[in-house]
């Protein structure tokens, strides 16, 4: 598994949400789940509505920016497993956990898993 650097961290805190929220779209309508869908693992996660997504896509947040107004919710630590090569629960930069959590849920969520157990409740 890679090693998560320095400029790793770096690039990952500098990068916009309103860069990667079109990939998130794209990925989960592919596989047949909705927008809708996605907006509510992205309001679990970090308790933004539509209107604050928006308003974090239209101000062009970075994630750094993005994670730091976000409510994160309690139970996205739970959220474990290997994305983009990297296992979530030994990243010890925590905006680069938070991203990859994210990354994760809209991944769980294009490959079928039943929203309950995405957001990790008794469903």
């Amino acid at each position: 598994m890679p090693v998560a650097t320095e400029a790793h961290h770096r690039r990952i805190a500098g990068m916009t949400f309103a860069s990667v929220y079109p990939h998130y779209v794209a990925k989960v309508e592919k596989k047949g789940r909705t927008q809708a869908e996605l907006q509510e693992v992205l309001t679990w996660l970090t308790g933004f509505d539509m209107t604050g997504i928006q308003e974090q896509i239209d101000r062009k947040t970075t994630f750094s920016e993005f994670f730091a107004e976000a409510s994160v919710h309690p139970l996205s630590s739970e959220v474990k497993g290997v994305i983009c090569g990297y296992r979530i629960e030994e990243l010890d930069n925590e905006l680069t956990r938070q991203v990859r959590v994210l990354d994760k849920l809209v991944d769980e969520l294009a490959k079928g898993r039943a929203m309950h157990r995405i957001l990790r409740s008794e469903g």
